[in-house]
This record gives structure tokens, C-alpha cells and sequence, in this order.
């Protein structure tokens, strides 16, 4: 069985590199162009070390998924363990989240929004900052698809106080369980944490067609 850590031939319609490059950073990104084959779309805000992206990406062949990094060593170990399982449905782009939510998103293609471990800028003076929040609901019913849902995981109560809180009072939004083969997929934070015995907070909302 294919794990992230079995050496691999890359195969030659795969990339060199799974991290891309926007041909334009004010027009919506062409999602035709980043992936081999098209399929369901999914996104990941964030994507820290990749362990949760790649993992996804390996699990579930029959979906792209696109991860979103601003620091660059983190997106090239992502890079590393993409290439090294052959995972053609994984590309990887250095931006900030929120901007390319925003501006470079195509709206109605996301299938699956995932934001696991947002930073949570626990001082109060510093909450603005959050990801997050009231406009993030809009920005997140725009880019899904009809039926697509967003995955929310984080360790902080306050944080995740409101992130339901903003979401509940999205009309554009119903709450939904997170699918148990989705839950078992653990980010390498959520590794971490767990073995501290710090508990992992999940929501999840699903577009709202009322």
C-alpha cells in the first residue's frame, strides 16, 4: 500500500513541482489548468506542515486538492512528501489565505473548505486578526459549490466559540457532522495536542440552499 513515506518514480504527467504559481494575482485562478484530471475540488486554508493535505490527498484519489501556505520551507516539505507518493491531485500555492479566498477563488468551485488550527490570537486586543469571522462565512458561501460543506478543527475554546457562533448566524449555512473518514485523518498539530491531552474542537457547516 502507497504511504507518504514510499519512495516513488515520479510519473512524468506529474510536475516537477506541485507548487504553483498564479499566471495573475487579481483574476480568479483557472482550476481547469492546475490538475491533470478534473474532479471534486477541495481546498485547505492553511496548511501548515502538510501532514493533514497530503494525507487527504492519498486517501482520497478521486478529488483535487489545492493547500495554501505563506511560508515557503513549510509548502517544499509538502512538496517533498506530494512527489515522493506520486499525488497528482495535490497542488500547493504561497499566499496568504484570506486573500486568496477572497480574490482568487473561483465562486461556486469548492467542493470541501477545510481550516484546521487557524492561528487564534488569543489577546483580546488581537482577535481582529482571526480568520475567522463574520466575512469569512460570506467569502466561504460564495466559493462552494451548492452542497459543499466547510471542516473547522482547533484547540482553542474561545476561538471555536466563535467560529460557531459566526457560522450559526450565517443564514447561508446548516450544521453537519464531520464525516467519520475525514475525522480520522489527524493533522500533525492534532497529533500533538492529543498526546498532551489537549482536546481537538471540530464543526462543520454545510452550504445552505434556503
Amino acid at each position: 500500500m502507497t504511504t507518504l513515506d514510499t519512495p516513488q518514480t515520479t510519473p512524468a504527467s506529474l510536475a516537477p513541482s506541485l507548487i504553483v504559481r498564479p499566471s495573475s494575482y487579481f483574476e480568479p485562478l483557472d482550476l481547469a489548468g492546475l490538475f491533470p484530471v478534473a474532479r471534486p475540488f477541495e481546498l485547505e486554508l492553511g496548511s501548515g506542515d502538510g501532514g493533514f493535505l497530503a494525507r487527504c490527498a492519498l486517501r482520497f484519489p478521486a478529488s483535487n486538492f489545492l493547500g495554501v501556505e505563506r511560508l515557503l520551507g513549510r509548502l517544499r516539505k509538502i512538496d517533498r512528501k506530494g512527489l515522493r507518493a506520486g499525488l497528482q491531485n495535490l497542488r500547493l500555492i504561497r499566499l496568504e489565505a484570506a486573500y486568496l479566498l477572497e480574490y482568487l477563488i473561483p465562486p461556486g468551485t469548492v467542493h470541501a473548505l477545510h481550516v484546521y488550527f487557524p492561528d487564534p490570537w488569543p489577546k483580546r486586543k488581537h482577535r481582529r486578526n482571526r480568520l475567522i469571522n463574520a466575512r469569512f462565512t460570506e467569502l466561504a458561501a460564495r466559493a462552494l459549490t451548492s452542497d459543499g460543506t466547510v471542516h473547522l478543527r482547533t484547540d482553542d475554546a474561545d476561538y471555536f466559540a466563535q467560529m460557531t457562533t459566526v457560522f450559526g448566524a450565517n443564514p447561508a449555512f446548516a450544521a453537519a457532522a464531520t464525516p467519520s473518514e475525514l475525522a480520522e485523518i489527524l493533522t500533525d498539530f492534532e497529533r500533538t495536542f492529543l498526546a498532551r491531552g489537549v482536546a481537538t474542537r471540530r464543526a462543520s457547516y454545510r452550504r445552505s440552499l434556503s
